[in-house]
């Protein structure tokens, strides 16, 4: 048997436990969790990380508001990187978040990994603070919770690539964490749970940023997360930082609902994909 986290003996135990921790942090319910998986599965798991910029099925980012590179799917993943990503969509994972969120929708998974998956940020990349798509491209649930996995190792400060959680005045970083291996953070996705990497990265050229990302959904949420029924990412610029973000797309919120009215949903829901 592969035991996949050696040092917690049962997970619903730390949920209990870190629910408060959870539910109180600022400026929005998070965590931090050090050491979650076993180091040997996990260097394993790191060795396994390509180099995103040679492999197709990749998204590319490259502009004013992030530099990044994404996997596509589970394409590229190694044996060990299918171990911890199925584990995370796993039963004992599910329940572990519910308890340690609180949230009373049933957790769903993404298998599909749609925006998950394998992130990595080379140097000079960043990703501009945001507050993430809030609906699945193609089930259409609610986005809940993102896990996010860092591969890191003998990652210094001077390195850069914080990991920031900002509040809704935007004047500062409410909480930075630098992402060093098998440091596992959690957090409650709304339309305000503001956070990214907006920095460029500073790390040598042969150092990359890697992470591996998990998002979980419910069919359904409380009303007041959400500021609009369905949206991609919305970036925001910080307080006294000028052309910090790139114009968002502007659409009249009437015109939308003029629209929508007189609109089959399949047809509907489909333009929005593609104003996206």
């Amino acid at each position: 048997m592969v035991y996949l986290n050696k040092n917690i003996t049962d997970l619903r135990k730390l949920a209990k436990e870190k629910h408060e921790e959870y539910a109180n942090a600022k400026p929005f319910p998070n965590i931090v969790i050090d050491n979650f998986f076993d180091e040997e599965i996990l260097s394993k798991v790191l060795g396994e990380f390509p180099d995103l910029s040679t492999k197709s099925n990749v998204n590319v980012f490259d502009n004013l508001n992030e530099k990044k590179l994404g996997a596509k799917g589970e394409a590229n993943f190694g044996e060990y990187t299918k171990l911890i990503c199925h584990y995370l969509n796993s039963q004992p994972i599910l329940e572990f978040l519910q308890e340690l969120t609180g949230i009373k929708e049933i957790l769903l998974p993404d298998p599909y990994f749609y925006g998950g998956g394998y992130h990595e940020i080379k140097p000079g990349g960043y990703l501009k603070i945001h507050a993430d798509f809030n609906k699945h491209i193609t089930t259409n649930l609610d986005r809940r919770i993102n896990l996010l996995v860092y591969l890191n190792k003998d990652w210094e400060e001077s390195y850069g690539g914080f990991f920031e959680l900002w509040d809704k005045s935007m004047v500062s970083a409410q909480r930075k964490l630098l992402p060093i291996f098998n440091r596992v953070a959690i957090f409650s996705t709304t339309d305000f749970s503001y956070h990214g990497h907006p920095d460029p990265l500073t790390c040598p050229p042969d150092r990359s940023r890697k992470s591996i990302a998990l998002y979980y959904y419910t069919n359904g949420r409380p009303a007041n997360e959400l500021n609009d029924d369905g949206h991609s990412t919305l970036f925001v610029g910080r307080k006294g930082k000028s052309n910090d973000i790139a114009p968002p797309k502007i659409i009249m919120p009437k015109l939308i609902s003029a629209v929508k009215n007189f609109t089959p949903p399949i047809i509907f829901n489909l333009l929005k994909k593609i104003l996206k």
